[in-house]
């Protein structure tokens, strides 16, 4: 029944909101296979800080799209929506259930919804705007991408500088607002997906945001920082300018104390987190399913896999986000 309908459930969330053990307790109850949509996971090494499924979890249930890159490998959202559509298209064609996890949202809009990744690009337009954002700041080009492109501005939070910046090159290169060029050369996948969103009320998630970071700096995250740096990977690379990775080099480098950094990764997770739900909060095909009500995971396992499979209770969407 799945594959006729093509069905793909997807699981998102802020990160430490417990989208891996759910994820894989239901791919062993219903023999599916996961395919990540994290956008650090896809890299080689950097394990703890992205928090990978450990090695014993990855043996359990089939995974797709992590560790398939080097960290000075370049990989975007466009890239990730061509092979997670080709590997999902895969998984169906052999009568699985493909389960997309992740706290990416533009990775999971690119396999979605599609998103166009155009030749749209020059060095010298995106080193001058660069310039501009550390001179003006971020509101300024904000400002300038809400006069030319409305409906970009609404999709990127004024703090995205990466987004902001690319939404920009696009326009002063082609003419054009990326909005409509996306709109033109996207579409959307050849299949149903089914959301959920896996939601905690916001003291648990911090709490569970700070255990975490506690968590990974016990188990070493300070070496695999270190480790990745000995092999010659340099702390400018798009990869290592993430969360948690850029507050240890800034340690290593000796700009922070180690209670300063510790203190920095958990407020930036924070931050994060709450950018996330942001992001999911504006896509209204969402079941939220507020894991504080349930008793276990299995209990909410169970309810995702009632509102797969029946079409009844589909559109119940959550008001408690």
């Amino acid at each position: 029944m799945i594959q006729k309908e093509k069905k793909v459930i997807i699981i998102v969330g802020p990160t430490a909101s417990g989208k891996t053990h759910i994820s894989l307790r239901l791919a062993r109850q219903v023999k599916g296979e996961i395919v990540s949509a994290d956008s650090r996971q896809i890299y080689k090494y950097m394990n703890i800080g992205t928090a990978k499924p450990s090695p014993e979890e990855l043996q359990t249930v089939p995974h797709h799209c992590i560790d398939i890159k080097e960290p000075d490998e370049f990989f975007n959202a466009g890239r990730y929506g061509k092979l997670s559509r080709f590997i999902v298209s895969d998984i169906l064609k052999r009568n699985k259930l493909p389960i997309v996890v992740g706290g990416s949202g533009l990775y999971i809009r690119a396999l979605v919804d599609g998103i166009f990744e155009g030749e749209y690009r020059n060095t010298s337009i995106r080193e001058k705007l660069k310039k501009e954002l550390t001179q003006k700041g971020a509101h300024e080009l904000y400002a300038r991408l809400c006069q030319i492109d409305p409906l970009s501005a609404e999709k990127i939070h004024p703090h995205d500088t990466k987004r902001l910046i690319r939404a920009l090159e696009v326009y002063e290169l082609s003419g054009v607002p990326i909005s409509k060029i996306q709109e033109r050369f996207t579409k959307k996948g050849d299949f149903t997906p089914l959301f959920f969103g896996l939601y905690w009320p916001r003291k648990i998630l911090y709490q569970r945001l700070e255990e975490r970071v506690d968590a990974m700096m016990e188990v070493g995250f300070m070496a695999e920082v270190e480790n990745l740096l000995s092999r010659g990977y340099s702390p400018e690379l798009n990869s290592l300018d993430s969360l948690g990775y850029r507050e240890i080099i800034s340690f290593l480098k000796g700009k922070l104390a180690y209670s300063k950094m510790v203190e920095e990764i958990k407020k930036n997770t924070r931050r994060f987190a709450k950018r996330q739900l942001t992001w999911f909060r504006k896509e209204s095909r969402i079941q939220w399913i507020d894991l504080s009500t349930y008793v276990d995971v299995q209990e909410v396992v169970d309810e995702i896999v009632k509102f797969s499979f029946r079409k009844d209770k589909w559109n119940s969407v959550s008001e408690s986000v």
